[in-house]
C-alpha cells in the first residue's frame, strides 16, 4: 500500500521562491507529476496559484489541478528563452495529466550546416542526426532565429536553405557580396565565410552588435526613428539567438546549486587536511564479460573538468572481479601521474626521499598553470564499498602515495568508508556535501557505461566481417587496424581495400560488394 508524507504548507513554502525564471512541477499526493509550467518570475507565478481568489475564480481544469496539487517544486533557469526548453523538455518527459502544450513531439528549431559540402549552407531542422554536420541551437525563439539568419546571409554573404551549389539567382543577388560578390569566389573561399558564420552563432557576436548599436545610434541622432527601431530588434534577436542557452536532456534538472559551498560542506563532514578543491572518482563497468571498463572523472572546485577524465579497459583482471580492477585502474591512474611529473621536472627525483605527493605539489606550486596536468587530487573516492576501497588503499601505499585522501562511497546506503576506520560515516540525508559526492559517483558511473556502450557497438559493427565469405580473423584484424572501423572500410573504394596486406583484388571486391549490401 502506497503512503504519502504529511502535506508540507504551501503558502508558507512559496515565500522560499526567488524572483527569478524558471520552471515549476505540481505533483499529487503520490508524488506525480501532474503539472509543468514556466515563468519568468516564479514567485510571483506560484504564489498566484494559492491566492483565495484564485481558486474561486479558476476554470474547471485549473480548479482540479489546485485541488490535486499536494506539493510543488521549483527549478531556476539562467534566462526566459532557458525555462522554455525546460518546460518543453520536462512535459515531453512526464507527461502531466493537465498539460496540453507541448504534448506533441514537436521540438525546437537547430541550425545545421554540413561542412562536408562543397558550398555548406545553414539550414533549419528539428531532429539532430549522427552525421557530420555541425547543428547549433535548440532555439526557443524561432522568428528571432531566422531573422538572425537573413542577417548573416547578409553580413557574412552565406548561403541559407536550399542545397548544393549557389543557383543562378543567388549568384547574382545582391546579398551575398560582402565583402566580395558570390560569383567572384571560390568554393575555399566560401568555406571560411561558413566558418566565421559558424563561430558568430556560437556566440562570438560583440563585434556585430557594436557596428549594429552605432547604427541605431546614428539613426536616432538624425530622427529616423523607423529605422533606429528596425536595428534594436535585430540587436535583440542577435543577443537572443547567439546567446548561451544549456541543453537540458532527459532526466536533468538545474537547480540553485553553490558548488563552494557543497566542497567546503565535505571537507568539514570528512574533516580532511585542505579543502578538496580537485577530486577524482572511479567506477568499474562489467555489465558483461566481453568488456570491463573503468572510468575516472574530475571535478574541480564542485563541477565537472571534463578536459580531466579518463577512461580505461581493464587488462590485466579475468572474468568479474570489481576489487581486482578497481586496483589496476588506480594504479596505472597514479604510477602515470607520478611518471609524467618525474618527466617533467626532475625536481621530483625518483629515488628521492621526499614523499612523491610533497614532491608534486611544491613543483606544482611553482607553475600552478603548468603542472595543473599532473597535480595529485585532494580526495579520491571509488564507487563501492570496503573491499574496493581496500583494493586502491594498497596500490596508493605501493606508490608511496599512503597519505592521499581516499574515501569509498556504497551506493545502496549512502556509506562513506574511510582507511582505518572500521564504521562507514553516513552524511545528512539533505547536506550539500552528500549531494555533491553523489553527483561525482553518478558522473562517474555514467562515463564508464557509455564506454562500455560504445565498445559493445563497436563489437556488433565489427562482427558483420565474420559473415563476409574469404575474411579470416586475421584479415578481419588487418582490415580494422588499417581503416580504423567498418563505416570507413565501407566508404573504402575496391584499390584502397585491395592495396591492405594479406588482401588481393580479388577478396577487395568480395569485401566491397559484401558491405555495400550489408
Amino acid at each position: 500500500m502506497r503512503t504519502t508524507k504529511e502535506k508540507p504548507d504551501l503558502q508558507k513554502k512559496v515565500h522560499e521562491v526567488p524572483h527569478k525564471p524558471g520552471v515549476y512541477l505540481m505533483r499529487d499526493r503520490f508524488n506525480r507529476v501532474i503539472y509543468v509550467g514556466k515563468a519568468r518570475d516564479l514567485r510571483k507565478r506560484v504564489s498566484s496559484y494559492f491566492l483565495p481568489s484564485k481558486l474561486a475564480q479558476a476554470d474547471l481544469k485549473t480548479r482540479a489541478m489546485l485541488e490535486a496539487t499536494w506539493d510543488f517544486e521549483t527549478h531556476v533557469v539562467r534566462s526566459e528563452a532557458e525555462s522554455v526548453l525546460l518546460e518543453g523538455k520536462l512535459i515531453k518527459e512526464y507527461r502531466p495529466r493537465y498539460n496540453i502544450s507541448f504534448r506533441d513531439d514537436k521540438r525546437f528549431l537547430l541550425v545545421k550546416i554540413d561542412i562536408s559540402e562543397e558550398w555548406p549552407r545553414f539550414r533549419l531542422t528539428r531532429l539532430k542526426k549522427n552525421d557530420n554536420a555541425r547543428y547549433f541551437g535548440p532555439y526557443a525563439d524561432a522568428g528571432a532565429l531566422r531573422q538572425t539568419l537573413n542577417l548573416m546571409r547578409k553580413k557574412f554573404g552565406v548561403l541559407t536553405f536550399g542545397r548544393g551549389a549557389p543557383t543562378e539567382r543567388e549568384l547574382k543577388s545582391s546579398t551575398y557580396q560582402v565583402p566580395v560578390r558570390l560569383s567572384e569566389i571560390t568554393a575555399e573561399q566560401y568555406r571560411e565565410r561558413a566558418a566565421r558564420a559558424c563561430e558568430f552563432l556560437e556566440g562570438h557576436s560583440r563585434e556585430m552588435i557594436d557596428a549594429l548599436d552605432e547604427q541605431m545610434r546614428k539613426a536616432a541622432e538624425k530622427m529616423e526613428f523607423e529605422k533606429a527601431a528596425e536595428l534594436r530588434n535585430m540587436i535583440d534577436d542577435v543577443r537572443q539567438t547567439t546567446k548561451q542557452v544549456r541543453r537540458f536532456t532527459r532526466g536533468t534538472l538545474p537547480s540553485a546549486i553553490d558548488p563552494l559551498a557543497d566542497v567546503q560542506a565535505l571537507g568539514d563532514g570528512l574533516q580532511l587536511p585542505r579543502l578538496p578543491r580537485v577530486m577524482e572518482c572511479f567506477d568499474i563497468s562489467n555489465i558483461s564479460t566481453t568488456h570491463v571498463v573503468a572510468s575516472m572523472v574530475c571535478f574541480r572546485d564542485g563541477v565537472p573538468d571534463k578536459d580531466c577524465y579518463r577512461r580505461y579497459r581493464v587488462r590485466t583482471v579475468q572474468g568479474q572481479d570489481d576489487f581486482a580492477s578497481m586496483a589496476e585502474v588506480v594504479r596505472r591512474r597514479y604510477s602515470r601521474v607520478l611518471l609524467e611529473a618525474r618527466e617533467r621536472n626532475p625536481d621530483v627525483a625518483e629515488f628521492s626521499q621526499e614523499n612523491p605527493a610533497d614532491a608534486i605539489d611544491r613543483v606544482s606550486d611553482k607553475s600552478e598553470r603548468e603542472f595543473v596536468a599532473v597535480r595529485l587530487p585532494d580526495l579520491i573516492i571509488v564507487d563501492g564499498g570496503k573491499g574496493q576501497l581496500s583494493s586502491a588503499c594498497r596500490e596508493l601505499q605501493r606508490l608511496g602515495l599512503h597519505d592521499l585522501p581516499i574515501i569509498g562511497l556504497a551506493k545502496e546506503h549512502e556509506e562513506i568508508y574511510r582507511p582505518g576506520r572500521a564504521l562507514p560515516l553516513q552524511l545528512p540525508a539533505d547536506s550539500g556535501a552528500l549531494h555533491l559526492l553523489q553527483r561525482i559517483r553518478d558522473e562517474a558511473h555514467r562515463f564508464a557505461n557509455a564506454y562500455h556502450q560504445l565498445l559493445l557497438k563497436k563489437r556488433i559493427d565489427e562482427s558483420i566481417l565474420d559473415d563476409c565469405p574469404g575474411v579470416s580473423q586475421n584479415r578481419k584484424s588487418l582490415l580494422l587496424r588499417k581503416f580504423g572501423s567498418v563505416n570507413r572500410l565501407r566508404k573504402a573504394s575496391v584499390e584502397q581495400i585491395a592495396a591492405t596486406e594479406g588482401i588481393g583484388p580479388k577478396l577487395a571486391e568480395e569485401v566491397h560488394r559484401f558491405l555495400q549490401r550489408h
